[in-house]
């Protein structure tokens, strides 16, 4: 009994700290709606790419979730699960799918803060 008195303690207390940290974050499309604006893209406290949304008081990082992009009109950059950039045979890429992909971004819009929302992971706040 007392044994699972214990676990049930400790499983609301997990439960209860994994809801905290999740309530916090923002989806990047309900900021957007709010009026907040993206910075350039730059990288986060744990090395990760991202960029910084703000709406002149409160300020979000949200995270990269493009894995690639486009560069130019010959170019392609994949990123690691780390954010390091790795250059891509775009011509033998685009083979290998059967041809241009309009869902992968520049990665001048993406340096520019022009992202898509399929481009921006979560946003948490800045404290």
């Amino acid at each position: 009994m007392l044994d699972s008195l214990k676990k049930l303690a400790i499983g609301a207390f997990v439960a209860v700290i994994a809801t905290t940290g999740v309530a916090q974050a923002e989806s990047f499309t309900k900021l957007t709606q709010q009026g907040y604006k993206l910075g350039k893209l730059t990288t986060g406290k744990s090395g990760l790419p991202g960029w910084i949304a703000s709406n002149g008081t409160k300020q979000y990082f949200c995270k990269m979730w493009a894995n690639k992009a486009y560069v130019g009109k010959d170019g392609m950059v994949g990123f690691t699960s780390s954010g390091r950039q790795v250059g891509v045979d775009r011509a033998t890429y685009e083979r290998i799918i059967g041809g241009f992909d309009p869902s992968i971004p520049q990665l001048s819009d993406l340096k520019a803060g022009r992202a898509r929302p399929a481009d921006v992971g979560y946003c948490l706040p800045l404290s």
